[in-house]
Order: C-alpha cells, then sequence, then structure tokens
C-alpha cells in the first residue's frame, strides 16, 4: 500500500533529500504544485508569476511511517514561521505549504499546526499554508535528487 503526502517547504532540494533518506518513504519527487500555468518550468516558476510552490512529493507506506510522523518531520527542515520565504529564498514559491491528498491528512495538517502553535516550540506564528492537492508537476530531471548528486547534505541554509 502506497499514499501520498506534497510538502512546500522553500528550495526543494533540501526538502526533497531530507524526505528521500526518511525511513517508509518509498520514494520522493521534487517538482510544483499550486498554480494557474500548465506544465511550469523552473524558470517560470522562479518568476513569482505563476502561483506555484516548490514541493516534494513523497510516497510512503502508511505500514511503516504516519503521515503525523511525516508532517513532524517537515516541521524541522524549515522555518513555518516565515511567509514567502526560507533563508535566502523569497517569493511564493517558496512559501510553507502542505498540499493534501484527503480529509484525513488535511484533520491531520491543521491539528498538528494548531498544537505546534499552542506549544510555543515557534516564537511566532505558523504561516503553512494547508491546500488541496492540485496538478503536480515534475521539476526538471537536474533538480531530482539534487543535493544527493552532489555528495551534499543540505541546502546550507
Amino acid at each position: 500500500m502506497e499514499e501520498r503526502a506534497t510538502f512546500g517547504g522553500g528550495c526543494f532540494w533540501g526538502v526533497e533529500e531530507h524526505f528521500r533518506t526518511t525511513e517508509g518513504v518509498i520514494r520522493t519527487e521534487a517538482g510544483y504544485m499550486g498554480g494557474h500555468l500548465d506544465n511550469p518550468t523552473y524558470r517560470e516558476v522562479c518568476t513569482d508569476q505563476t502561483g506555484h510552490a516548490e514541493v516534494v512529493q513523497i510516497v510512503y507506506d502508511p505500514n511503516s511511517i504516519s503521515y503525523k510522523i511525516l508532517l513532524d518531520h517537515f516541521f524541522t527542515v524549515h522555518n513555518p514561521t516565515q511567509l514567502n520565504r526560507q533563508g535566502p529564498d523569497v517569493g511564493t514559491q517558496y512559501r510553507s505549504v502542505i498540499f493534501y491528498h484527503s480529509p484525513e491528512q488535511k484533520l491531520t495538517a491543521e491539528n498538528t499546526i494548531r498544537d505546534l502553535d499552542a506549544s510555543g516550540k515557534f516564537k511566532s506564528k505558523i504561516v503553512t499554508a494547508v491546500e488541496e492537492a492540485s496538478t503536480f508537476y515534475p521539476a526538471e530531471e537536474y533538480h531530482q535528487k539534487y543535493l544527493f548528486k552532489r555528495g551534499l547534505e543540505s541546502c546550507g541554509i
């Protein structure tokens, strides 16, 4: 059995590398979601005019890892309190967003954000959007497993 999770947390290279190496994750793919242009290119998304976010689509085995644990990982690999940016990357394409694939994922994401806000773990309010998944467009091949191919573990952010 396989399920999908789709997260946007800034540059997709680091997010993909983190999830690529997470136990229970079957495969990852960098791409774009949430915009209004069909088949966007990286260059188009970088104009901040297509509405897409850089995302990682994760295929995972729910018998090995839960969606909640994936969410917990997501909130450790980026700063969910920064609006439309991560580190030096600025623009709506770098927004913090969870694209849900089922009503259960939506509820789990909303509850996780509520609980994290209430916990005081972050100094500021979480700005992560929770949106229904739309068409996923894979990024160009050179973006796939980008850090792994270069022997890096993070984007240095």
